[in-house]
């Protein structure tokens, strides 16, 4: 290989190549020679929020007296650049690294510090200047909290909104819909979609609610605990003034952890927002799966609604439209759920006052809150805003119905309905007909009982 596409850089381990035209340095290719093991990176909102934490250091630092001035607005250009989606490519660091990020912590120092060396056209050190007050111990668990908190807030649960406006909408447009009820996928008495989707929006909002339940604890931040979470080699004020610029930049309330030899010994506050995650992914994939099962057919299945077409469902059987959007939703939600037993497994990883587990709780955690939000507003925008109501096939279903007697029950009792509903079943035709023929109770009466719009409305008929 051309020599000349390297050039030497140091540590203090010693000596090794470097790519010429990497902005990073030493501690960086360590860790890319050292992990070649998934290929998998933080993801972009990760690295931004380490950088943002850098900023809002360099920032607070100078506002102490303990970084030079000219270092610090050197700094804080550079970092801008990386919050702004710049060099992205200048994070090769795979996720499965040293637990504590230290590998990720110090590549992002790296290529700040080269950054801002240029920009002030002096030396400014990764460790001394970009680092100051500062150690990956803290910054990694402060950076899953604020790349989390920010990507719930202004992705997540505003997808999340949208999904169940969209279910409400599409309730009130179909609600005089009456449809067979299925319990254990049997045939069971009446209700209105309106009704059947007024449970899929409660879903929803009971999810959002969970959500905003957790973020208390993910607004309380590691930062200024430095090593070990005594704080030691950080200023008295550092880590409420980096509390304060965060929220400054963000928007949102963060302040400094009552303890933070609980914010880096464990990941408590990510393990319950996962947990959080995947209920909300549990609800989707029950929604998602009602909706396969009311649109199959279209012969053979329930055949009650169509989803919107949206592509070729095979490769050989011509005509075959599947059910694409809930089907994506389920394999997303199987995502989110093994995320959540990893970062679980890795909430378990912190031994005495390190957990050790950091990157992967990170790279889960925001894969999960993302992949939600993408295929919330894929399921509301081409699953559930146009599907279409087949009304006919539900009126032939309930016609035939025979647990529309347990209407009867209060008139004729259990056990002559049981009668009434076995031959009905057995001879395939209407329970009014056959209950008609068995009880002598007037058709007219019976047309008023067995109502299934009425049956809807629940309390006893009769």
């Amino acid at each position: 290989m051309n020599q000349n596409a390297f050039r030497i850089e140091k540590d203090s381990m010693g000596q090794l190549q470097v790519p010429a035209d990497a902005l990073y340095a030493a501690q960086t290719q360590r860790a890319v020679e050292n992990f070649p093991i998934s290929g998998l990176r933080m993801p972009p909102a990760f690295i931004a929020a380490v950088a943002l934490i850098k900023q809002c250091a360099a920032r607070v630092n100078r506002d102490l007296g303990v970084l030079d001035c000219g270092f610090a607005e050197a700094i804080e250009r550079a970092t801008q650049d990386i919050i702004d989606g710049r060099y992205g490519n200048q994070f090769p660091v795979d996720v499965f690294q040293t637990g504590s990020g230290t590998s990720t912590n110090m590549n992002v120092n790296e290529v700040i510090a080269t950054l801002a060396s240029r920009a002030c056209g002096q030396s400014v050190s990764a460790n001394d200047h970009v680092n100051m007050g500062q150690s990956s111990n803290d910054v990694i668990p402060t950076a899953i909290h604020v790349s989390a908190a920010l990507a719930v807030n202004a992705q997540l649960i505003p997808a999340l909104e949208h999904l169940q406006t969209t279910i409400v909408y599409k309730a009130q447009s179909i609600g005089h819909v009456v449809k067979t009820g299925r319990t254990h996928l049997m045939d069971a008495m009446p209700v209105t979609l309106s009704q059947e989707l007024s449970g899929w929006a409660l879903q929803i909002q009971n999810g959002v609610e969970r959500l905003r339940a957790s973020l208390p604890r993910i607004y309380k931040l590691a930062q200024g605990g430095t090593a070990v979470g005594t704080g030691i080699n950080a200023h008295p004020e550092f880590a409420a003034k980096m509390a304060e610029a965060l929220s400054d930049a963000t928007g949102l309330p963060f302040a400094p952890n009552a303890s933070f030899f609980e914010s880096l010994s464990c990941q408590d506050a990510a393990v319950e927002l996962s947990g959080q995650l995947k209920t909300v992914a549990v609800s989707l994939m029950k929604i998602a799966n009602d909706l396969r099962w009311m649109n199959s057919g279209p012969l053979a299945g329930l055949g009650e609604i169509e989803l919107p077409a949206l592509q070729p469902g095979s490769s050989i059987m011509p005509g075959k439209v599947n059910p694409v959007i809930p089907e994506a939703v389920c394999m997303v939600a199987a995502q989110v759920i093994g995320n959540d037993a990893t970062i679980t497994v890795a909430g378990q990883s912190g031994s005495f006052q390190l957990n050790v587990m950091l990157p992967v709780v990170a790279y889960n955690l925001l894969q999960s809150i993302d992949l939600l939000a993408n295929v919330s507003r894929q399921l509301a925008d081409k699953a559930i805003a146009d599907f279409v109501v087949r009304e006919d096939n539900l009126k032939k279903a309930l016609a035939l119905n025979p647990i529309l007697v347990t209407a009867l029950n209060p008139v004729i009792g259990y056990l002559k309905a049981a009668e009434i509903a076995k031959a009905a079943y057995k001879q395939q035709r209407p329970i009014i007909d056959v209950a008609a023929e068995m009880t002598g109770i007037p058709r007219e009466e019976l047309s008023e009982l067995l109502d299934p719009a009425k049956l809807t409305e629940g309390g006893i008929q009769g």
